[in-house]
């Protein structure tokens, strides 16, 4: 049983969250309650909404266009995560070895996070163009024919996969970083002292100890991932052909270009489940890889 003290303690902490709850809760709680409502409705924002039950959730299934665009986000994921993990670790370790103006190139690393989106896209788009892109100009100096980039349908994905790990990797990098100076000193003493060379060190001593911040490094990026938008509707808006339509970039369309903010909102909970889903596997599969304390 709560006391009176007790109560009193309840309303004094509620009064001090209430500033930073309030707009949790309009902003955000009460529109994803309201979108599981219009998830099972027929709605063109013009006319009133009409209930169809589940038929916007069945649709799905038939969809094509959805099924695609679920095929391109997983392709996306497969290309991106190893590109940002394996990019983020070796810039980590890197950095944290002690040369001169590491500090410096931390910030340098870490600009393209705090980078708008819009600049970044623009700014690859120009890299990648077939003519007069950067890239392509400095690999025909080597003699190599680039390729379309993101006009291509083949390598249209690979285009904003690139984009999205160069912007991403310091932000992944930083938890690495931090991870990597939480490790005592003493462990890798000790390992030169029995003769462990740098790759025992970073086998037996850095990884696993890593593993925490690598775990969560990965489940941030996994959802980030899932839903990618502004690059593809910056670089490509789904093009050439629908070979980088995704899942987000469907919903947008759906909602504000066809009107259709029932089909939309149903997108958007089965991306949710999907995310969900995913989750879950990482946590429960973690137990088997990754290592908590000293």
């Amino acid at each position: 049983m709560v006391g009176e003290r007790g109560w009193r303690k309840v309303g004094l902490v509620s009064f001090f969250l209430l500033p930073a709850l309030l707009p949790l809760l309009i902003f955000r709680v009460l529109p994803m309650v309201a979108s599981v409502g219009v998830s099972l409705t027929e709605w063109n924002l013009l006319r009133p909404p009409v209930l169809v039950g589940l038929d916007n959730y069945l649709g799905l299934l038939g969809d094509k266009n959805f099924h695609r665009a679920l095929v391109n986000t997983l392709y996306y994921m497969v290309g991106y995560l190893p590109l940002v993990l394996v990019g983020a670790l070796a810039t980590a370790v890197l950095l944290n070895s002690k040369l001169k103006g590491s500090s410096f190139f931390r910030g340098v690393y870490f600009l393209p996070v705090v980078t708008s989106w819009v600049v970044v896209a623009l700014l690859w788009k120009w890299l990648l163009s077939p003519e007069g892109g950067m890239v392509n100009y400095l690999l025909s100096l080597v003699g190599i024919d680039g390729p379309g980039w993101w006009t291509d349908r083949a390598w249209a994905m690979p285009s904003i996969i690139l984009a999205s790990a160069w912007k991403d990797l310091g932000f992944s990098m930083l938890i690495l970083l931090a991870g990597l100076q939480n490790i005592p000193e003493h462990l890798y003493e000790a390992a030169r002292i029995d003769g462990a060379g740098r790759w025992q060190r970073l086998r037996h001593i850095t990884l696993p100890l890593l593993t925490p911040f690598i775990f969560f490094a990965m489940v941030l990026s996994m959802i980030g991932a899932f839903q990618v938008f502004d690059q593809v509707w910056i670089m490509t808006e789904g093009g050439p052909a629908g070979a980088t339509t995704v899942v987000m970039e469907q919903v947008v369309k759906n909602a504000f270009k066809y009107g259709l903010m029932g089909e939309a909102s149903a997108m958007s909970w089965v991306l949710f489940a999907i995310i969900l889903a995913f989750t879950v596997v990482q946590l429960r599969a973690q137990r088997r890889w990754v290592h908590y304390g000293s």
